[in-house]
């Protein structure tokens, strides 16, 4: 960790002690998806209800519909810095803590302030204003998250400059993602509800384009479900939370049907999104010595396929195939065993012992599942 990580880290943990504001947050994948048009219509709604909500910094960036919604709520003025021969506008944070508001309005959360402010990022002004008790809430582009940096720039070929650490997003109590399909986004790009029509055509060949938008959506879903699973784990018993899905793919030395159960159980994994295993159990009639090299050739490289394909490969040493994968499940957390037909050795093993029904009954009780796979 280099200095700049230490520093920001230390930062963001003054905001974990206690008394400190709820925070919320709007994320989406791109401009113009109605992050600040969601705020104020939150700012509106808390008002009604006589909340003491206050606007910090509101960028309507020249947006009607957004302007609109400004009328009625109480903002605080903007503080003017005279910056390189030019009067600019910062949010005034040093009133906001005066005032002390119940909530502030935050837009622009990975803004970089003018040279002499007392923070040198918004979400520094952000973290200030939790620590003194203040509830935020406040929009931020997936573009800006720090760890998918690269990512973006992959998708989009710009570098974005102006970015927010991942431990900000996760200080906040609530992520929302604001969600639009491409076809919707396009549409009000077109419409000029996003920028100036002067500009649309020029934006529709580069950063609007229906590939990058979709691939930038996906990103922004990824980021609020980890968001919330994060939330799910801390803040939930674990006796009552949803299951995460671990699999377990059972295979034998048979080369051919090793491969599917390899191939099958990777696609339930990367459906469900779980870690999973493949599991060899090498009984005395299969050790080195007695197994044909052709076969352990093929039983090397389904594990290489195996490992290639994002499992952890695991191997035992045993003549009770049914007690090692009871032990082995037990021991991984094991949500799902995958096997293949019962007409491949591993499972004419399992059936030749005694053992089988206690699988069945041992799996059963630990509410594992198994799939025989064809």
């Amino acid at each position: 960790m280099d200095n700049k990580e230490r520093s920001i880290a230390a930062f963001l943990e003054q905001a974990n002690r206690a008394g400190r504001g709820q925070f919320k947050i709007y994320i989406g994948m791109s401009a113009g998806v109605g992050k600040t048009f969601r705020m104020l219509e939150d700012a509106h709604a808390m008002l009604r209800n006589g909340v003491n909500i206050q606007i910090g910094y509101i960028e309507t960036h020249g947006r009607a519909e957004t302007y609109a919604l400004l009328e009625g709520l109480p903002q605080i003025p903007r503080k003017q810095v005279f910056y390189k021969g030019k009067m600019l506008e910062e949010m005034d944070l040093s009133t906001i803590l005066l005032l002390v508001p119940d909530w502030v309005v935050v837009d622009e959360l990975a803004h970089t302030n003018i040279p002499g402010s007392k923070n040198e990022k918004r979400w520094q002004d952000v973290v200030d204003l939790l620590n003194a008790g203040i509830n935020v809430i406040s929009a931020v582009n997936i573009q800006h998250i720090e760890s998918i940096n690269q990512e973006v720039k992959s998708i989009t070929g710009i570098e974005v400059q102006e970015r927010i650490p991942d431990l900000v997003l996760q200080m906040a109590n609530e992520v929302v993602n604001i969600d639009l399909t491409v076809d919707e986004l396009i549409t009000r790009l077109k419409e000029g509800k996003i920028y100036d029509r002067s500009k649309v055509e020029n934006a529709l060949s580069n950063f609007f384009q229906a590939d990058k938008i979709l691939q930038l959506r996906e990103l922004a879903l990824k980021e609020v479900a980890s968001q919330v699973e994060r939330k799910v784990e801390t803040e939930i018993p674990r006796s009552m939370q949803m299951r995460h899905e671990t699999f377990l793919a059972c295979i034998s030395s048979n080369d051919e049907v090793a491969r599917k159960v390899i191939r099958k159980t990777a696609r339930l994994a990367a459906y469900y999104h779980a870690d999973w295993y493949v599991l060899y159990v090498q009984t005395p009639r299969e050790s080195a010595d007695k197994i044909a090299l052709a076969v352990q050739r093929h039983l090397i490289n389904n594990l290489k396929l195996a490992t290639e394909l994002g499992a952890e490969v695991l191997q035992e040493h045993s003549a009770n195939v049914s007690g090692a994968i009871i032990q082995v499940a037990l021991d991984k957390q094991i949500t799902t065993i995958c096997m293949g037909k019962p007409h491949i050795s591993l499972f004419r093993i399992i059936l030749r012992t005694n053992l089988f029904n206690q699988l069945l009954k041992v799996l059963s009780s630990n509410d594992i599942d198994i799939i025989i796979l064809s």
